[in-house]
């Protein structure tokens, strides 16, 4: 499932770094960054994402803690883009969750 949050991340900051018309810009709302500033920040926790996929495919120790840590900020900022694109933001906040508690839940499973 990072495999998949990660591409999409990374596909929502190329169109915001792009400017193009697909992103409605609102004033008066609290995280006003611009369409730049947005696609960067997407763009690289996009980055992170498929990096920290690579690692829980791979099996490396810390694959599960950067996929933990990347899920949660991506889940953030979704959170906070939500007036430019819900219809974008919103299942990917989804799939966060997603990601969050399978990542979470078989740690806790192991312990047993």
């Amino acid at each position: 499932m990072l495999m998949l949050s990660g591409p999409l991340s990374i596909l929502m900051g190329a169109a915001g770094i792009a400017n193009d018309g697909l992103f409605v810009t609102s004033t008066g709302y609290a995280y006003n960054f611009g369409l730049t500033s947005w696609g960067i920040i997407h763009l690289v926790i996009g980055i992170v994402l498929v990096v920290a996929g690579f690692g829980l495919l791979a099996g490396v120790s810390w694959g599960r803690g950067l996929g933990v840590v990347a899920a949660g900020i991506s889940l953030i900022t979704q959170f906070m883009f939500v007036p430019y694109y819900p219809a974008w933001a919103i299942p990917v906040m989804a799939l966060d969750l997603l990601i969050l508690f399978a990542l979470t839940r078989s740690h806790i499973e192991r312990a047993r």
